[in-house]
Order: C-alpha cells, then sequence, then structure tokens
C-alpha cells in the first residue's frame, strides 16, 4: 500500500479531493433548487406540473450517462492516473455550467432550447461519473491505514458544501431579488458564478504529483464486468439507498417544500441549508466511528433509520410548521450523515485495486445515476399520480431496504483491509 504522504502534502490532496466535489455537487443542486423556474423557461406547459416534470427528466438524464462517464474516467484513473482523471472531469464539468446560464429560453429559440439544455446535462453527466468516485480513490488511497474513512470523506463532505454553497447563493438570489428578477434573470447567476469554483478546482488540481497505487489490469473495463462483476453488484447495492436519500432530501426537498407545503422559496432554501451545515458537521463525527468501529455498523444504523423512517419524516415535512418541517429534514441527514462515515470507505475497499477507479466509477454511477438521480422525478410523478403527499416515502424506504439487505448479508467487514 501506499505510504502517506507528507502533512503538507496531505492538506493539498484533500483539497484537491475535495474541490472538484463542491463544482459538481454545487451545479446539481442550484438546478434542482431551481427546476420550477427552469421549467417554466425551457419546457413550458398549459400546466405547472408538467413543466417541472420536464425539467426533471433533463435533471435525471445527466445521471443517466453517469455510469458511461464512469467507465471513460475511470478508465483514465486505472491506465493513466488518478490526477490526470480529475483534472479532465472537473473542467468538463465547469464549461457546460457556465453555458447553461448564458443559453436563450424558448421563447427566444423554441424547441432548441430545451435540447441545448438536455445535452448540456448529459455532458455534465459524464464528467460527473468520474469526479466523486476518482477523488473518493484518490483520497482513500493516500490516507494512513488508520484513518482512511477520515480522509475519504472529504470527498463526500466536499459534495455537500457543494449542495450548501448551491443553497446559500439560491436563498440569497431569492431574498434579494424579486419574483420577476428571479424568473427574468436572476436564475441564470448561481451557473455563471460556478466559473469561479472551476478555476479554484483547475488551479488546486493542476500540477500536483500523487502516488497512486498501480492497477494491474491492462483491460479493467473488461474486468470490471468479467472476473469482479460480483464486487461491482455489492458496491452498487449499498450506494442505493445513499443516492436516493440525498436526493430526496437535497434536491426534492427544496421543491416539496414550495410545491406541495405551499411556502415560498426562500423559505425553503433556507431550511435546505440549514439542513446542510448540521450533515457538514456530521461527516467527519461519522467518518471518525468509522475508523474506530467498522464500516458496517454505520452502514447498517444510517440504512436502518432510512428504510424504517422515512413515512415519518415526510409526514413532519408535510406541514406548514417550518420547525416540523425541519424535524423531518434533520431525520434524513441522521440517516445519510450516519451511513456515509460507512460508504466512504467501503467504496474503496470493496473494490480489487486492479479496477478500483473504473470498478467502482461504473458501480457507484449505475446505482446513484440509476435511482439517485430519478428519485425528483420519481417522486413528482408519485405525488401526481396517487394524489398522496407521502407517497415518495415508500420509494425511499425501499431503496433504504436494498442497501439495509447487502450491508448485513453481503459485505463483509473493511475497516482492516489492504489497499494494495
Amino acid at each position: 500500500m501506499t505510504d502517506p504522504l507528507p502533512a503538507v502534502s496531505q492538506r493539498r490532496v484533500i483539497l484537491a479531493g475535495l474541490i472538484g466535489n463542491v463544482m459538481e455537487w454545487y451545479d446539481f443542486a442550484v438546478y434542482g433548487y431551481f427546476a420550477t423556474v427552469i421549467g417554466r423557461q425551457f419546457f413550458p406547459a398549459d400546466d405547472p406540473s408538467v413543466s417541472v416534470i420536464s425539467a426533471f427528466g433533463a435533471f435525471a438524464a445527466g445521471f443517466l450517462v453517469r455510469p458511461l462517464g464512469g467507465l471513460l474516467f475511470g478508465r483514465i484513473g486505472d491506465l493513466v492516473g488518478r490526477q490526470r482523471a480529475l483534472t479532465i472531469s472537473v473542467l468538463a464539468m465547469a464549461i457546460p455550467t457556465v453555458l447553461i446560464g448564458l443559453l436563450p429560453t424558448y421563447q427566444t429559440v423554441g424547441i432548441l432550447a430545451p435540447v441545448m439544455i438536455v445535452l448540456l446535462r448529459i455532458v455534465q453527466g459524464l464528467s460527473v461519473g468520474g469526479e466523486y468516485t476518482s477523488s473518493l480513490v484518490f483520497l482513500a488511497e493516500h490516507a494512513h491505514p488508520d484513518r482512511r474513512a477520515q480522509t475519504a470523506v472529504w470527498g463526500a463532505w466536499g459534495a455537500t458544501a457543494g449542495i450548501l454553497l448551491g443553497s446559500a447563493l439560491g436563498a440569497l438570489i431569492s431574498n434579494i431579488l424579486s419574483e420577476d428578477q428571479l424568473v427574468s434573470w436572476g436564475w441564470r447567476l448561481p451557473f455563471i458564478a460556478g466559473a469561479v469554483v472551476a478555476g479554484t478546482g483547475y488551479l488546486l488540481r493542476h500540477g500536483i504529483h500523487a502516488q497512486p497505487i498501480s492497477s494491474s489490469s491492462k483491460n479493467p473495463v473488461r474486468d470490471t464486468f468479467g472476473k469482479h462483476r460480483v464486487e461491482v453488484l455489492k458496491v452498487a447495492a449499498i450506494n442505493v439507498s445513499l443516492g436516493v436519500g440525498f436526493y430526496t432530501a437535497f434536491v426534492y426537498a427544496v421543491t416539496y417544500i414550495k410545491e406541495i407545503d405551499k411556502l415560498p422559496e426562500s423559505v425553503a432554501l433556507d431550511l435546505n441549508t440549514a439542513s446542510m451545515v448540521l450533515l457538514l458537521v456530521l461527516l467527519p463525527i461519522s467518518a471518525w466511528l468509522s475508523d474506530r468501529f467498522g464500516r458496517k455498523p454505520l452502514m447498517i444504523i444510517g440504512n436502518s433509520l432510512l428504510t424504517f423512517g422515512s413515512i415519518g419524516f415526510f409526514h413532519l415535512m408535510h406541514s406548514t410548521n417550518q420547525a416540523t418541517i425541519f424535524c423531518g429534514e434533520l431525520g434524513f441527514v441522521a440517516s445519510i450523515g450516519i451511513m456515509t462515515g460507512g460508504v466512504v470507505a467501503a467504496n474503496v475497499e470493496l473494490m480489487p485495486s486492479a479496477i478500483r477507479c473504473t470498478g467502482l466509477a461504473f458501480a457507484y454511477n449505475a446505482s446513484v445515476g440509476f435511482f439517485g438521480g430519478t428519485t425528483p422525478l420519481t417522486a413528482a410523478l408519485l405525488i401526481s399520480t396517487t394524489g398522496d403527499p407521502i407517497s415518495p416515502a415508500w420509494w425511499v424506504s425501499a431503496a433504504g431496504a436494498v442497501s439495509l439487505v447487502t450491508s448485513i448479508f453481503f459485505v463483509h467487514e473493511t475497516r482492516f483491509k489492504s489497499l494494495a
């Protein structure tokens, strides 16, 4: 196994590992938060719910191509190097983000508007496919064996910080602009501002010299679907609940509070921002517990909370009382924060070194892309077809059950496993 880098380099590695996730999830969060406005601008319809569903359909398109992006960037990471994959992915994410902020709307160019935004989401999805998992591998391989979860968790921390940044900026814009200004041009500002985050990420990653564990596979894509397919399936299964839970709590919840609870968007964003701050505090604590007591206990506890608590959390969120809604969101924060402490390290430790970037990228993105990325769309459709505002909870509970069963019966403890 690679020896940990010196303290100064270790800090640089952590910053380089987390910054791309800030960019990645900042953009996806901003899109989710302004889905209602984007729906009106690019997918106009007589029924507002149809516009929202269409906007989330474009959101889902970016996720559905993530497995392909995972194979592309994972192969680069395994054959060329982790740092090269990370540098390319942050640029491929940044350019479409800024372009979305500059796109003409349906009223200006007609059908070209929704076509262009879907294409940009697809390019972003390809980039995202290699970003998060490559950063987890990068961080875990350069961590002390006793602090692997505490180092790898900064990848998830960066993703959470990106969501928080998008939420905070969205809340700021919603509070200082009128509704007409927000719909007309204000929604564009967060996308254009993403260029600042991207530039910082490129500078941090460009020229960094890391010491990755070398791959022994000459064809990591073939081996991912061949002799290592069982490990790939296990990793995919333990990430189902994380994807569905995360996108329910921190992306769809904003639309839910606004469209179902009928509260102002600024209130929804304020509540979401507070939840994200608490998750940022919980993640390092959960990772410390994972390094001390193991990955499985954290995954079992977190998935149990999600499986058996989601219906109650949604009942709390379906309210006009802000304190009650916040209590429901806290339930999701606890579930996701606890399970993440175990999953971030287990993802890397369960994957053989020969295909670590490729296998983890495909497994994670196939799982989160299909189940997590379609969650806002699924939730909107469930409510639209059943008329039950609590119906999305059944989807979340089912996802929690899949990962819970996998964690208990099919995953062994990896806390002491060598990454060599």
